[in-house]
C-alpha cells in the first residue's frame, strides 16, 4: 500500500485525531490558525482547542488578493498565480505557528484548508441559464501538503456544490455536532464579511436543521472605510459610525433586494454587497450628498435589519431563543447594540460560553469538516435543497 494512503487509514483509526483548521475570509485581514484535537465522529464528536492565533497578511499580499476578488474582469494570469502563491504562503504561516506553539510538524494529523474565496456566484446571483451553482477559493492544497509534509483537506465547498448545495455556508455542518443542546433552540450566528446563521432546534432533529446567509455582515462597512478613510481597513469599535445618524430613506433603498425575501437557505457575497449597490441605492434614495459618518452608520443599521428579520422569520414563535454570536461582527458595538435592541427577548452571548474562542470558531469548523472525512459518515440532513447530507474535502497527499 502507498505509504501516504497507510498513514491516512491510521489517522482515520485513532481515537484522537489533532486537525490544524484553517480559515481566511472575505476581510481579508491574515489567516486563523487552530490546532484541534478531535475524537469521535458525528453526534460523538468532541473537539478542544490545544492553540489558535492569527497571522496577518502583509498589505502587498492583501493587495495582490484584492486584485482578483470578487471582481467579474479578473486577470486570468494573476488568478492562476495567487491559486499558488496563496497555498505556499498559507504552508509557510502554519509552520510559522508550529514553531511558535514549539510543535512539530510530524505530530499534526491533518490540515483543513477552506482557501481564499475570491468569487461566489449561486445561480440566484448569476442568473444566466443553464450554468450551475460555482464557487471559486484559491491556495492549492497539495503544497500545503508538501510543503508541511501534512496531509491537507482542501476545496471543501466543491462537493457541496455537486450534490446541490450553494457552496456556503458550511458552518451547518459542524455547528450541529458541537453546539446542539437538547431543550434549547439556538441560533449560531457568524457575524462576517457576510452575516450567517445556523439554526439548531431544540429536539435536535438534524431534518429541521439549516445554514444560511442573511445579508452583509462588515463588508459594505469595511469596503466603505477603505475607501473614504485611506490607511484604515475598518471602523474599529464603530467610532466613525457612531458619531453618525441612520439615514432613512437610505436604509429602504438598501433593503429594496430581492435576496431578503428569497427563502432560506441561501447565499451571497460581496459580488452583490458591495460600493455599487451601495451607490444605486444612493441614487434612489437621492442620498449621495451624506456625510460620511452618516452612510456608515446607516449600512450598520442595514447589516443589523439583515441578521434581525432573518432570525425572527426562523424562530417565529420560539420565545426566548439564544444567539451565539461570532465572528468580527460581534466586536461592532453599535451592531451588536442594535440587535439587542430589534430582540429584546433573545439571550445574546458568544462561542467562548461554550468552550471555543469565538475568533477560532470558523477555523474549527473546518478541522470539524476534516475528521468527518477522515472518520465519520455522511450526516442525515433530510432530502432538503442545499443542506446536502455528504463528507468534503479533497485529500492532498504530501508525497
Amino acid at each position: 500500500m502507498n505509504q501516504q494512503l497507510a498513514r491516512l487509514y491510521q489517522i482515520a483509526q485513532q481515537q484522537e485525531r489533532k486537525i490544524i483548521g484553517l480559515m481566511s475570509g472575505t476581510s481579508l485581514d491574515g489567516l486563523d490558525i487552530a490546532l484541534c484535537l478531535c475524537s469521535g465522529s458525528g453526534r460523538e464528536t468532541a473537539v478542544k482547542v490545544l492553540h489558535f492565533i492569527t497571522l496577518p497578511y502583509t498589505d502587498a499580499f492583501k493587495a495582490d488578493i484584492k486584485s482578483v476578488f470578487s471582481r467579474k474582469d479578473a486577470d486570468l494570469e494573476k488568478v492562476c498565480l495567487l491559486n499558488e502563491l496563496v497555498g505556499i504562503k498559507h504552508a509557510e504561516m502554519i509552520l510559522e505557528a508550529l514553531a511558535q506553539w514549539e510543535i512539530k510538524p510530524e505530530t499534526v494529523d491533518a490540515i483543513a484548508s477552506h482557501g481564499q474565496t475570491i468569487f461566489h456566484a449561486p445561480k440566484s446571483l448569476h442568473g444566466q441559464a443553464g450554468y450551475p451553482n460555482a464557487t471559486l477559493q484559491i491556495g492549492d492544497g497539495d503544497h500545503i501538503a508538501v510543503k508541511t509534509g501534512i496531509i491537507t483537506l482542501a476545496d471543501f465547498r466543491q462537493k457541496h456544490l455537486a450534490t446541490g448545495g450553494e457552496g456556503a455556508p458550511l458552518a451547518v455542518y459542524g455547528d450541529y455536532l458541537i453546539f446542539s443542546a437538547t431543550g434549547e433552540d439556538r441560533l449560531m450566528l457568524n457575524i462576517g464579511g457576510i452575516a450567517n446563521f445556523t439554526y439548531l432546534p431544540s429536539d435536535k432533529d438534524a431534518s429541521k436543521v439549516f445554514s444560511t446567509d442573511v445579508g452583509p455582515g462588515n463588508t459594505l462597512m469595511d469596503q466603505y472605510i477603505q475607501l473614504h478613510y485611506p490607511g484604515l481597513y475598518y471602523d474599529q469599535d464603530a467610532a466613525i459610525a457612531q458619531s453618525g445618524k441612520a439615514n432613512k430613506k437610505l436604509l429602504e433603498a438598501l433593503l429594496d433586494n430581492k435576496f431578503f425575501d428569497a427563502d432560506f437557505p441561501k447565499t451571497t457575497g460581496p459580488e452583490l454587497f458591495n460600493m455599487a449597490y451601495l451607490l444605486k441605492a444612493q441614487a434612489q434614495s437621492n442620498t449621495s450628498d451624506l456625510a460620511h459618518e452618516d452612510v456608515l452608520a446607516t449600512l450598520c443599521h442595514f447589516s443589523a435589519e439583515g441578521i434581525m428579520q432573518a432570525v425572527k422569520k426562523t424562530t417565529g414563535s420560539v420565545r426566548h431563543p439564544r444567539i451565539i454570536m461570532s465572528g468580527g461582527g460581534m466586536h461592532n458595538p453599535l451592531l451588536v447594540r442594535l440587535l439587542k435592541e430589534a430582540l429584546p427577548e433573545a439571550r445574546f452571548g458568544t462561542t467562548d460560553e461554550l468552550d471555543i474562542n469565538p475568533d477560532a470558531k470558523e477555523a474549527v469548523l473546518f478541522a470539524l469538516l476534516a475528521n468527518e472525512t477522515l472518520a465519520g459518515q455522511p450526516i442525515n440532513f433530510g432530502a432538503r435543497e442545499g443542506v446536502p447530507s455528504v463528507c468534503m474535502g479533497k485529500i492532498c497527499l504530501p508525497a
